[in-house]
C-alpha cells in the first residue's frame, strides 16, 4: 500500500476511500486498488453487472458540499487531462493483456467534493469516458 504524506495525497486517498464505499454499497465488487505499471496506475478496477469498470478518482477538499459550483470550487475534472487519458488507456490495455480480460470494460471518473470538516462528501460520476 502506498504511503501518502503531502496534503494532496491524503486528501486523494481519502477521496478514494469514500469511492470505494460508494462502489461496494452500489453494486460494484472491488477487484483491485491502485493498480501501478510503468504506463500508468488506475485507481479502482471494480466489477459489475460483467462490465469491468477502470475508475480514475479525482478529490477535493471544500467547504460545503451542499451548494457545490464548479463556478465557485476547483472543479477536479479539470485534472483529467488529455494525456491522462492516454496513460490510462495504456494501463488498462496492460491488465486487459495481463489478466485475459473477457468482461466489457469501460472508464470511469469519479469526482469526490468533501467538506473540509471531513463530515460530508458528495460524489459526481463521468461514466464510460473512452
Amino acid at each position: 500500500m502506498k504511503l501518502f504524506t503531502s496534503k494532496t495525497q491524503k486528501i486523494g486517498a481519502y477521496g478514494e476511500d469514500i469511492c470505494v464505499r460508494w462502489l461496494n454499497n452500489n453494486g460494484f465488487r472491488i477487484i483491485e486498488r491502485n493498480y501501478t505499471r510503468p504506463v500508468g496506475e488506475i485507481d479502482i478496477i471494480a466489477l459489475k453487472d460483467n462490465t469491468l469498470h477502470f475508475i480514475e478518482v479525482k478529490s477535493v477538499s471544500c467547504e460545503n458540499t451542499d451548494t457545490i459550483s464548479h463556478q465557485a470550487v476547483y472543479n477536479p475534472a479539470e485534472n483529467v487531462t488529455r494525456e491522462k487519458i492516454h496513460k490510462c488507456y495504456k494501463t488498462i490495455a496492460t491488465y486487459q493483456k495481463e489478466h485475459n480480460v473477457s468482461y466489457e470494460t469501460q472508464f470511469d471518473v469519479y469526482l469526490v467534493y468533501i467538506d473540509q470538516r471531513n463530515i460530508k462528501h458528495k460524489i459526481e460520476r463521468i461514466e464510460n469516458v473512452f
